[in-house]
């Protein structure tokens, strides 16, 4: 296409595009913008390399191109006449407002296109399934009162055989949607676990930087951790503790005493007598001493951030109770034992069950690090598994999500486009027998509108050369296609969407592009401020994208103009 632009000279008209998308993914009623420090890296960099104009010459599909279209044209072609317009990445975008705007010659503005796009589908893709996930997560609490009894669907009756206290009663839970609000307790965060089933390494980094944006706390990518500065995190997997057979493989390993010792608290500890002084004492001599032993290798190498995977033989009889033990030990050292993982079974009821335990152990040892133990899930995790326990109820302080985060499952590509809407100053119009695919043409500039609760109330479409809308004043906004639908708005605020990101020969626009956290937190601060009926998981409300009135007239206009009048006989 390069080559029958530069050979008709039509390569040089000026030109301007616009990459947008036509629907919100995964149902939903909006996208989260991001990759726009990949396209600026991109732009600053595009260059044709010697062995890059080799290749090409030497292809079939090239290879009876003239010469000068190689030595003199793409040779010398970079983005120097190049003009970006873009949304701050991380703003919440809507269906038809371009994610960002190109001015640029015919050639180079149609070369740039598929990479412009696959540098924004993926990571808006992945950065909104993070955030709806994260919304997802956060559920409802509510926090008994003191003395209260606990719901009997959610606490089952205690016996003796089980070794704790029948009458203690559990401090707080989660519960069903729809209670009274807990606004003290800290709602569960989300770490990415997808590396291992991402599509490839380079998936899999971009899942865990855009996954970051989107709301997640941290990352088990290491390079990512490292590289983009995020916080890290992770657990040990099924085959550390399968690799421990038996307690002979620990006897004698030892954790320095931080408190309770003599001369200088210096001494070291062997831990299983200790451990095993508290399972005599409990009575839960029958639990896996494979997954005992592999409790106590972990706690001597990371005393102060024990957490450990419960789940490899039997979670309640076995996994949880080894785990109570050695923490009780780590927390007579000195130590703070950090919590436990679930990754199969009933995670609301057995979440539920592990914080019961946790309480009661507070209560009949008088140690609080019990109160503030994580409870860490994971095993397939999705939206639809977060928004089903927030329902069942459920004691989960974080999930560690993979799969269906970084493949993005339920929808797996975004679709954004990348459209000419005018050529030498002439808006251009595609048409198409499905209305959502007609193009509203011409070079338009996007605002939106917020009214007196603070929350925006619609996006506006207005053509360039129209004058922008105002606060306090009424503004006529149609829907593009739709004569009957039109609202009239009157503004407390108007907000400019785009703002240049990329000046040609001056490169990319100082002070435009903001850092991972600072994105981050923007995220955090649109979603706070955001209609509560867009977050809706079933039936989220519609935000409305309109145009002026006369964008709307044009428009229609056009429409008539480009479209053939069959002749019927």
């Amino acid at each position: 296409m390069a080559y029958a632009y530069w050979k008709t000279e039509q390569h040089r008209r000026p030109a301007h595009f616009e990459l947008f998308f036509r629907k919100n993914p995964f149902g939903g009623s909006y996208t989260l913008f991001a990759g726009l420090d990949e396209v600026l890296k991109f732009l600053s960099n595009f260059r044709f390399k010697d062995d890059d104009i080799e290749y090409l010459r030497n292809t079939p599909q090239l290879c009876h191109c003239e010469a000068a279209f190689f030595d003199e044209y793409l040779a010398n072609l970079d983005c120097s006449e190049v003009i970006v317009h873009s949304m701050k990445e991380g703003s919440m975008a809507f269906p038809r407002v371009p994610l960002l705007t190109v001015t640029a010659p015919l050639g180079i503005g149609n070369l740039i296109e598929t990479t412009l796009l696959t540098l924004i589908n993926y990571p808006s893709l992945v950065a909104t399934n993070a955030c709806r996930m994260v919304v997802a997560a956060r559920g409802q609490f509510w926090e008994e009162t003191a003395g209260a009894s606990p719901p009997r669907a959610i606490m089952p009756p205690r016996t003796a055989s089980t070794g704790v206290s029948t009458t203690t009663k559990r401090k707080s839970i989660q519960v069903a949607e729809g209670g009274q609000n807990d606004f003290t307790r800290v709602k569960p965060k989300c770490v990415e676990f997808g590396l291992r089933r991402a599509q490839g390494p380079d998936g899999g980094f971009s899942a865990s930087k855009y996954s970051h944006i989107g709301g997640f706390h941290a990352t088990s990518n290491v390079l990512a951790g490292k590289i983009l500065g995020m916080p890290i995190a992770g657990t040990h997997a099924h085959s550390f503790v399968q690799s421990y057979t038996s307690l002979k493989l620990v006897e004698g390993v030892k954790v320095k005493r931080m408190k309770g010792g003599g001369k200088g608290e210096d001494d070291m500890v062997e831990l299983v007598p200790l451990v095993m002084k508290y399972r005599e004492e409990m009575g839960w001599n029958d639990t896996n001493e494979g997954e005992l032993a592999a409790f106590i290798g972990y706690a001597t190498s990371f005393p102060n951030t024990f957490l450990c995977l419960v789940d490899t033989y039997d979670t309640l009889q076995s996994g949880l109770r080894n785990f109570v033990l050695v923490s009780l030990v780590l927390d007579d050292l000195g130590y703070t034992p950090r919590g436990i993982r679930l990754d199969s079974g009933d995670l609301s009821y057995l979440s539920l069950e592990c914080e019961y335990v946790f309480h009661e152990m507070a209560d009949r040892f008088q140690r609080q690090f019990f109160y503030s133990l994580d409870i860490v899930a994971s095993n397939d995790i999705n939206e639809n598994i977060l928004h089903s326990l927030n329902k069942q109820g459920h004691a989960i302080t974080m999930f560690g999500i993979g799969t269906n985060l970084v493949t993005c499952q339920s929808q797996p590509a975004l679709g954004c486009v990348y459209k000419l809407v005018e050529i030498d100053g002439q808006p251009r119009m595609k048409l198409s027998n499905d209305i959502e695919k007609v193009l509203i043409p011409g070079r338009k500039v996007a605002y939106r509108l917020f009214g007196e609760s603070g929350w925006p109330l619609l996006d506006l479409l207005v053509g360039s050369n129209e004058d922008e809308p105002s606060e306090g004043e009424r503004t006529l906004c149609r829907h593009p296609f739709m004569e009957q639908q039109r609202v009239a708005v009157v503004p407390t605020r108007v907000v400019k969407l785009h703002s240049l990101v990329f000046d040609g020969k001056n490169g990319v626009v100082p002070g435009e592009h903001s850092s991972l956290g600072e994105t981050r937190q923007y995220v955090n601060d649109q979603i706070n401020h955001t209609r509560p009926d867009l977050l809706r998981y079933v039936n989220s409300g519609e935000y409305k994208v309109s145009v002026s009135e006369k964008t709307f007239r044009f428009l229609h206009q056009l429409w008539q103009t480009e479209t053939p009048v069959r002749e019927l006989r």
